[in-house]
């Protein structure tokens, strides 16, 4: 199951942030869920942008794995389960980038932020509560497309 999805470039700025399970807060209290989420967040982007080439795409970070792959400046990252299976994983994330390149044409880190809500949306169509709702890129953007001409 997926725990959160994460899109993040190279300065550490959060993208796209979608948690389909909330993140354990201490129990002492010093911080709440949103504050815990950030500093998960900046320890993700730490993780990833300081591992060398040469080692895999795929971190153990807490009780769950971090799989992550680079596509020019922005990082784009999943944890999951640690029983999931990790290239599956990587395969969802290159299919996200497919989906975002087919829909901007050549998507670049602008789209993103000034279409954020463009993302969200193909992102809720291709993955719901944590899990893979529909693989079809073609269905997936038409679905896309018909919520955009219905608004």
């Amino acid at each position: 199951m997926i725990r959160f999805f994460l899109l993040q470039n190279r300065q550490g700025k959060t993208r796209l942030s979608k948690w389909y399970v909330p993140p354990p807060v201490p129990t002492n209290g010093s911080s709440t869920g949103e504050t815990e989420k950030l500093r998960i967040e900046a320890e993700v982007h730490r993780l990833v942008t300081a591992r060398d080439k040469k080692y895999t795409n795929f971190i153990e970070y807490n009780n769950y794995k971090l799989i992550y792959r680079r596509y020019a400046g922005l990082f784009f990252t999943i944890a999951v389960d640690l029983a999931d299976n990790e290239l599956s994983y990587l395969e969802t994330i290159h299919l996200f980038v497919e989906l975002l390149d087919s829909y901007f044409s050549n998507v670049c880190e602008l789209d993103i932020v000034f279409n954020f809500n463009k993302v969200y949306s193909i992102l809720d169509e291709y993955m719901l509560a944590g899990e893979i709702e529909e693989t079809s890129k073609r269905e997936i953007l038409d679905r896309v497309r018909f919520l955009e001409k219905m608004e």
